[in-house]
């Protein structure tokens, strides 16, 4: 096991980077959900869910809670495979959109280090076993794809790792509806 090491002030400023990127291409509006999928395993230059780190998973929440709190913007926060990729999200959010709630409480190696952050400082933090969010990222490869709205468009972001993360974004655009004649509307693209 190789331990990256990557201080909490690095650690937060790289979230908040990605974070704030992806809101400024996503077009999200107050009430949409962002949805992240995050190892800190890899983070830290380990294999997926071998090398858990709780207080990375802390500063991960909080950061991205520092820039979505202000803009309105839900979070969602995806478990790992032993909780079959379940997203931690507040109560009021699952209730809006009639997602039913399960019962699981995320741990460091059944959900991941930040399951448990969002779980932990979320209000009334429930577990779904799937939402459909407007945006998300995926730090180190959890594969975050299966919670997003159809159609899923990659953002390119200005930081391509989060440690030793690899580190995509997505978000979604409206279907496209019609055929040769169809015209569209190129702010919704």
């Amino acid at each position: 096991m190789t331990t990256h090491v990557i201080s909490q002030t690095d650690l937060k400023q790289a979230v908040h980077t990605a974070v704030t990127e992806l809101l400024q291409v996503a077009k999200l509006e107050r009430g949409d959900l962002l949805v992240v999928g995050c190892s800190t395993s890899e983070i830290r230059g380990s294999k997926i869910g071998t090398d858990s780190a709780e207080e990375m998973g802390t500063t991960i929440v909080a950061a991205l809670q520092e820039v979505l709190v202000p803009a309105g913007i839900n979070l969602g926060v995806q478990c790992c495979e032993h909780l079959n990729r379940a997203v931690i999200v507040e109560k009021a959010v699952a209730k809006a959109h009639n997602w039913p709630i399960g019962n699981v409480i995320p741990q460091l190696h059944a959900g991941g280090a930040a399951s448990m952050a969002a779980y932990a400082s979320f209000k009334e933090p429930v577990a779904v076993e799937k939402v459909e969010a407007e945006a998300g990222l995926d730090i180190g490869d959890t594969f975050i794809g299966m919670h997003l709205k159809p159609v899923v468009v990659p953002v390119r972001l200005s930081i391509k790792s989060i440690g030793e993360a690899h580190l995509t974004a997505a978000r979604i655009r409206p279907k496209y509806i019609g055929g040769p004649r169809a015209v569209y509307d190129e702010s919704l693209m």
